[in-house]
């Protein structure tokens, strides 16, 4: 499958030809992840009208770089990860380097806005938590503590939105692991712990939190029209940038 998602389309004003978003993700051996990713590609390639192009920072085929050569004219790389850990500081840009596309405008990274909070807070309603229930947020994890510093930040505003004290934990690399503070939300007093998966796809990451103890684990971000929004918001930022 090839990693195009969308022809070109006219730009502002029917003029010329839109800047292709390249939407750079982690890429997954994991098939329901992958899918995930196209699916978010399409998605975005519908609300901007733009042509869309996919690209991936590890595990999988083409690379950012390989993906950003293969663009013919202007593009804007929007980096579908929730925190700028070691890839979106580093790898993508180092990609793109490579291929001598350095100067494209790369986006921040996703997990800033808010409006990811409160898709994280609907899918922990969709998965049945109730109010008075203990709530962990599960990130991937990194050993880039900047990263981290996001995913506590995004924990400390999904309690505001909640209006309960939310606890930040990881499903690799970092401490404390997601079992970990699920144990000690229950040996604290909490009858009931729900966890929002502060993850886009689903895949292996999610899978492990369905072993964690708690009593609901809500579903991945993707496909929740919040994250097209937000990657569309970022391209035409970008955009306006590169004008």
């Amino acid at each position: 499958m090839g990693a195009s998602a969308a022809a070109p389309a006219p730009g502002p004003g029917g003029a010329g030809t839109a800047p292709t978003l390249l939407l750079a993700v982690h890429g997954t051996r994991d098939p329901r992840g992958t899918a995930a990713a196209r699916a978010l590609a399409r998605a975005v390639a519908r609300r901007t009208g733009a042509p869309v192009r996919l690209g991936f920072a590890d595990v999988l085929a083409p690379d950012v770089g390989e993906a950003a050569a293969a663009v013919d004219g202007p593009l804007v790389v929007v980096p579908a990860f929730l925190a700028a850990g070691y890839h979106v500081r580093v790898d993508i840009p180092g990609q793109l380097a490579r291929v001598g596309r350095a100067g494209a405008p790369l986006t921040p990274a996703l997990g800033g806005d808010d409006r990811l909070i409160t898709a994280a807070a609907r899918r922990l309603r969709q998965s049945g938590r109730r109010p008075g229930d203990a709530v962990v947020l599960a990130a991937a994890g990194s050993s880039d503590p900047a990263a981290r510093a996001e995913v506590a930040e995004a924990a400390a505003r999904l309690a505001a939105h909640l209006d309960t004290p939310v606890a930040a934990a990881y499903v690799a690399t970092a401490r404390p692991s997601v079992p970990e503070a699920v144990a000690r939300l229950r040996a604290e007093g909490a009858a009931r712990v729900a966890v929002a998966a502060w993850l886009l796809a689903p895949g292996l990451f999610h899978q492990r939190l369905s072993d964690a103890g708690a009593d609901t684990v809500a579903a991945p971000l993707c496909p929740d029209p919040a994250v097209v929004d937000i990657v569309a918001a970022r391209y035409h930022a970008g955009v306006h940038t590169a004008v």
